[in-house]
C-alpha cells in the first residue's frame, strides 16, 4: 500500500504541473496557446516516459546504477548524424528536409547501429554485457571525435545549425512527428510488457536468474534492443539529454525503496515528467527563454553523478 500511496501522490504532482504549464497566463487566443502547449506537453511527457523506462531496465540488465543508455553511443551518433549532413550538403538541408523523412532516418539509423553491434558482440554464447558496454563506450568515443572534427572545418554560420542540435528543446517539436513517436513508442511499450515479469528476477544477477529458470541471455538482449528503440526515439524527437535517466532512475530508487519494478518503472516515468514539466515552467517563467532545459538537467545531473560515484567509493 506505501508504494501504491507513492505513486499516487507523484501522479498528483505530475497532473497538477501538467495543468498549470497548460492553462498559466492563457490570455485571449486561448485555443491557439493550447495548441501549441499540448504538442510541447506530450512530447515532454512522452520523452520523460521513454528515457526514465530505458533508463531502469538497462540498469537492471546491467546491474549497475550508474549506467545509462548513452553510454552505447546513441546520443553521439545522433550529433554525428546531424554534423555530417550539414558537413555534406549544407545547413539548408536540416530546415528543407521532410521532417517525418528526418525523424526516421535519424531514429532508423540509431537502431540499426545498436542492432548491429548487438548482434556482432552476442554472436558467440557467452558473451559479456559488459564488453558490449566498453565496445559502445569506444563507438561512442570515435563518433564525438569525428562530429568534432567535422565541425571544425564546416562554416561558423553553419556550425550554429548543428549548435542548435546539441541541446533538446521542447519548443519546436512538430505534430506529426509526435504522431510518429508515439506510435512507436507505444507499440515498442506493449512488447516490453511480456519482459517486465523477468527484471525483478533478472536483477539478482545472471547466475540467480538462470538458476530461477529465467531465459537471460533472451530477455537482455530483448531489453537491449527496446532501450535503443526507446532512445533513438526521445532523442530523435527533441535532442539528446544525457544524465536525465541517470539522475529520474536513482531518484527512484531512493525514493520508492523496492526492487519490485512494477513499481519502479511507474515512478521512474512519473518523476522525469514532474522534472520535465516543473524544469520547463521554471526555463519559460523564471529565466524567459535565456536557458535551456538539458542544460539544467545536465548540470544537476553531473553534479549528481559525481555525489553517486563518491558514495560508491566510500562503499569500496
Amino acid at each position: 500500500m506505501e508504494y501504491k500511496a507513492k505513486i499516487g501522490l507523484l501522479a498528483v504532482l505530475a497532473i497538477t504541473l501538467t495543468a498549470v504549464f497548460l492553462f498559466i497566463n492563457m490570455g485571449s487566443n486561448w485555443s491557439y496557446i493550447l495548441s501549441r502547449r499540448g504538442v510541447k506537453i506530450a512530447s515532454i511527457i512522452l520523452t520523460g516516459a521513454a528515457i526514465a523506462f530505458s533508463t531502469v531496465i538497462f540498469q537492471t540488465v546491467t546491474n549497475n546504477r550508474i549506467l545509462t543508455p548513452s553510454i552505447i553511443g546513441l546520443d553521439s551518433l545522433y550529433m554525428l548524424i546531424q554534423t555530417a549532413m550539414v558537413f555534406a550538403f549544407g545547413s539548408s538541408t536540416l530546415t528543407m528536409m521532410n521532417k517525418n523523412v528526418h525523424f526516421l532516418l535519424n531514429v532508423g539509423l540509431m537502431v540499426l547501429f545498436a542492432g548491429l553491434l548487438y548482434k556482432f558482440l552476442f554472436k558467440r554464447e557467452g558473451s559479456n554485457l559488459y564488453f558490449l558496454l566498453l565496445v559502445g563506450i569506444i563507438c561512442g568515443t570515435f563518433f564525438g571525435s569525428i562530429s568534432t572534427f567535422m565541425q571544425v572545418l564546416i562554416d561558423p554560420n553553419e556550425f550554429t545549425i548543428v549548435q542548435d542540435r546539441m541541446f533538446a528543446s521542447f519548443n519546436n517539436v512538430h505534430s506529426e512527428l509526435l504522431t510518429i513517436a508515439i506510435i512507436v513508442t507505444a507499440l515498442t511499450g506493449i512488447y516490453s510488457l511480456k519482459f517486465i515479469k523477468y527484471l525483478d528476477a533478472v536483477s539478482l544477477g545472471r547466475e540467480h536468474a538462470i538458476n530461477l529458470g529465467i531465459p537471460y541471455d533472451y530477455v537482455v538482449k530483448r531489453v537491449l534492443i527496446i532501450v535503443a528503440i526507446l532512445i533513438s526515439v526521445a532523442t530523435a524527437l527533441v535532442g539528446p539529454i544525457t544524465f536525465l535517466g541517470l539522475l529520474v532512475a536513482n531518484v527512484t530508487y531512493e525514493f520508492m525503496r523496492t526492487y519490485r519494478h512494477r513499481y519502479l518503472l511507474v515512478a521512474s516515468m512519473l518523476i522525469s515528467i514532474v522534472a520535465l514539466v516543473g524544469g520547463q515552467l521554471i526555463v519559460e517563467r523564471v529565466f524567459t527563454f535565456s536557458t535551456t532545459l538539458s542544460v539544467i538537467i545536465n548540470l544537476i545531473g553531473g553534479i549528481y553523478f559525481l555525489f553517486l560515484l563518491l558514495r560508491e567509493r566510500r562503499t569500496w
